[in-house]
């Protein structure tokens, strides 16, 4: 998540200071191009989406090797693999998706990966963990998240699914 705060600052330039770290987190999981059309909406700035959304994951490709792993997350997925059913579902779209699991070098361990290509409402309505557990071939009531910010959570729990909080990293 810090190295998408930071792609989304370089990629908003001069409307970056509408877009605080605190919002960022709130909007956590929801899909990048709604993120570029909430800005417009709540600050009447008049981004491109398409362009803006193009510009920011461009920026953030060429920040791979700053992306940081959420350890002990990464150590559990490690752990589960091959004994538990895993799957990523992200509001991201796959190629940035993609990018950052093959940069944590895990992209192998999950059966199913879903991202903003896959669901037709993003997070925080539950559509995105309910197409990971349809993947999975697992009921939604069976199923623990491990998610990053409030938003996650709400979807997880729309789902029916339980959840876990994992707190961003330290600087």
């Amino acid at each position: 998540m810090p190295t998408h705060y930071k792609a989304w600052s370089l990629a908003l330039g001069g409307h970056a200071c509408e877009f605080p770290e605190a919002m960022f987190y709130e909007l956590g999981g929801v899909p990048t191009t709604r993120i570029v059309e909430i800005l417009n909406e709540r600050h009447g700035c008049q981004l491109p989406v398409n362009a803006t959304v193009e510009h920011k994951e461009a920026i953030f490709l060429e920040l791979s090797s700053e992306i940081a792993a959420i350890e002990p997350v990464v150590a559990l997925a490690r752990k589960y693999h091959g004994v538990k059913p895993l799957a990523v579902a992200s509001g991201g779209h796959r190629r940035i998706v993609m990018n950052t699991l093959r940069a944590l070098g895990i992209a192998d361990l999950f059966q199913a990966i879903v991202t903003a290509e896959d669901y037709r409402r993003g997070k925080p309505s539950p559509d995105p963990f309910l197409e990971a557990a349809l993947r999975l071939d697992v009921p939604p009531e069976r199923c623990l998240v491990f998610e990053d910010t409030a938003t996650g959570i709400a979807a997880a729990t729309a789902a029916g699914m339980q959840s876990v909080l994992v707190p961003p990293p330290r600087r």
